[in-house]
């Protein structure tokens, strides 16, 4: 186990990003054809071809899912890797044609410092295609990816991802890019709001304040509407339908409340996908899927604080720092 979401048997994952545009981008890509939903709860969402993961729509599975910074110029990503995807053969078959289907969602980080004056060609076409073609089993965190320009309200916001497997055996992993409008850590301290859920020193290790305060409560908050989102993708092994899929997309967005205070705002435009790899059975019984959905729940909570605490500050004036950087030095040692 890589505590990635990688972990889940039928993905990979590819980073890649643009240092001087400080924006990159991440293609979750699936092996095999997958069904897949999502579920958007925040109130400012950028997304590309999600109305067909309804369980009502006619496609039943979907090449890969991309997750991008550049705001409503990031969108370009998703043909970037349907490009290469085509080329492999893969997609959704009419006649003798296929279309790579490949569902995104982006994130606003055009106010970070970086250079977004781009002219009339975006990088993000190109940058999908090579995070495409950078898809594998590992893959770096932090200031990578989608997560390379993120930011929350406190601290530099990064890419992350979690793994683990549930009581009746299926695996189950998040990734997100955390570009929260609120904060990750509880007031100003170095504690993270997920840190119940904390599995071996992941992010830290430092646990909970002995008392949360008021003052520990108070709304932290940058940026403005549209400034913001945290975008995400769960997934599991388990042989699954579009309807269920969508059910683990609802109960998986209780990570990002568990993690960030607060979350599913009219700032944010939370979004989650999950996906069925179904490299195992379905589950026998509610109970069971019931399993997978808190484990896509918990797991995605781990992943938001570990993009949080595995980022590096952005070279540029006024950049917010790293939890690192402020707090780096109490860290426990497993």
């Amino acid at each position: 186990m890589r505590n990635l979401i990688t972990d889940v048997p039928g993905v990979l994952v590819g980073n890649a990003h643009d240092a001087a545009v400080a924006s990159g981008v991440s293609a979750i890509l699936l092996e095999a054809p997958a069904p897949a939903s999502y579920a958007a709860h925040g109130g400012a969402p950028g997304v590309r071809d999600t109305a067909l993961l309804e369980p009502d729509k006619t496609v039943e599975a979907i090449d890969a899912i991309v997750l991008s910074g550049g705001s409503a110029f990031g969108l370009d990503a998703a043909g970037g890797v349907q490009a290469v995807l085509a080329e492999r053969g893969r997609g959704f078959r009419i006649r003798d044609l296929t279309v790579p289907i490949v569902p995104q969602a982006i994130l606003f980080d055009l106010a970070n410092g970086g250079d977004k004056h781009w002219g009339r060609k975006p990088p993000y076409f190109e940058l999908g295609i090579a995070a495409c073609e950078a898809a594998r089993a590992d893959f770096a965190l932090g200031t990578h990816g989608a997560g390379f320009g993120a930011t929350t309200a406190t601290l530099k916001g990064g890419l992350g991802s979690a793994s683990t497997v549930t009581p009746s055996g299926y695996t189950v992993g998040a990734i997100v890019a955390v570009n929260a409008v609120g904060s990750v850590t509880i007031g100003d301290g170095p504690q993270f709001w997920a840190a119940p859920y904390e599995e071996n020193g992941e992010f830290g290790g430092l646990g909970q304040p002995v008392r949360v305060t008021r003052e520990a409560l108070r709304l932290r908050l940058k940026g403005g509407p549209g400034e913001n989102t945290t975008i995400a993708v769960v997934a599991c092994d388990a042989m699954l339908t579009k309807a269920q899929c969508k059910r683990i997309a609802v109960a998986a967005h209780d990570g990002l409340a568990h993690a960030i205070r607060p979350a599913h705002t009219p700032l944010d435009g939370d979004i989650v996908f999950a996906a069925a790899t179904g490299r195992r059975p379905a589950p026998a019984d509610a109970y069971a899927l019931n399993e997978i959905a808190v484990a896509a729940a918990d797991c995605l909570a781990r992943a938001v604080s570990r993009g949080v605490f595995e980022a590096t500050a952005l070279p540029f004036p006024g950049a917010l720092p790293a939890w690192k950087d402020r707090f780096g030095r109490i860290m426990v040692t497993p």
